[in-house]
């Protein structure tokens, strides 16, 4: 387990979710630009297949640096796996707000009973 000693430093204290949302405008403004010079078009030129193993790949260097006990690695890693979610959702057309509805739809409900409830198909 990972446990951070103290809060963040003050200079992250402006720090918010919202980076994603601007994240995400920019990865989508970058699919039509030139692969040479982009690295989100050339992700997004190789198609889904390509996509989706890139995002696997940073998923599975941040759960080494998570089980490594590697804190600050983890946090670069983790910012490597959210970006290449978001590649991942402009490629499937999903928008960020779909996800935090989503989120805001479970919120308050146990994870175990939210499982529960999709098993059901409730």
């Amino acid at each position: 387990m990972i446990a951070r000693a103290a809060p963040p430093p003050e200079d992250l204290a402006g720090a918010s979710a919202e980076v994603l949302d601007r994240l995400f405008d920019v990865v989508t403004a970058r699919r039509s630009a030139d692969p040479s010079i982009s690295h989100s078009a050339r992700l997004l030129s190789r198609g889904t297949a390509k996509v989706a193993q890139k995002f696997g790949e940073e998923a599975v260097e941040c759960l080494i640096e998570a089980v490594a006990g590697n804190s600050n690695k983890l946090v670069g890693e983790s910012a490597d796996v959210l970006y290449h979610l978001i590649v991942m959702w402009v490629d499937a057309g999903l928008h960020p707000s779909e996800v935090w509805a989503e989120l805001m739809r479970r919120e308050g409900t146990s994870g175990i009973a939210e499982k529960a409830a999709r098993r059901t198909g409730a």
